[in-house]
């Protein structure tokens, strides 16, 4: 049977309902909001522009709903004659505060007090007689290989002086050609006449 023939016979129309939800009057799409026929238990949601199209029958009451934004509903005529239905809903902000909700691993919050209370602090579980010694924790430290980070630090520390001592600047030698004060000599020197050939 077509459904044509199926709306000869009494049978109400079924129209393809497609929109954009928008926020307010800013013409944003709404992602995911739920486009729900309550009388049919049947919906659908809005793609990522706000875009949805969805199958419904004339006289069907649809509903649009997004978290933060106030329900429209939408009454589609008995007697639309067209095949298809367009249409833009603007979404009105309604921001509802919800009530605050404290999550316990215990039933009550007198059972997570006793709890606590009765908890031993982890100072108390240290055997003191039995802990290691500050020489055996240095001892420890000076054995302890470098991690990845470390070891990759000295590399690159060691790559830097070499290419340093390459260039002619060796941090551990002292270079004559910066050092000010035999600057300072070898000019007094050529002013008095020192390096004068005989």
């Amino acid at each position: 049977m077509s459904l044509s023939s199926a709306h000869g016979q009494g049978a109400k129309k079924v129209i393809q309902l497609t929109g954009v939800v928008t926020a307010g009057d800013s013409l944003l799409g709404i992602p995911g909001a739920s486009v729900y026929i309550p009388k049919a238990g049947r919906g659908t949601n809005t793609n990522e522009y706000g875009y949805f199209s969805l199958p419904v029958l004339a006289g069907d009451s649809v509903v649009f709903s997004s978290l933060g934004y106030a329900k429209q509903s939408l009454v589609i005529p008995e007697r639309f004659e067209k095949d298809s239905y367009s249409i833009i809903i603007e979404m009105l902000e309604d921001p509802t505060m919800l009530p605050e909700i404290r999550v316990f691993p215990y039933a009550t919050f007198r059972d997570f007090t006793k709890a606590v209370l009765a908890m031993k602090s982890p100072i108390e579980d240290i055997d003191h007689e039995n802990a290691m010694s500050q020489q055996i924790l240095d001892q420890m430290f000076r054995n302890t290989p470098m991690d990845a980070t470390s070891n990759h630090q000295n590399y690159m520390n060691l790559q830097n002086q070499h290419q340093m001592r390459r260039g002619g600047y060796n941090p551990g030698a002292t270079n004559p050609l910066l050092d000010p004060f035999k600057w300072y000599k070898v000019i007094k020197g050529i002013k008095s006449g020192e390096f004068k050939r005989e």
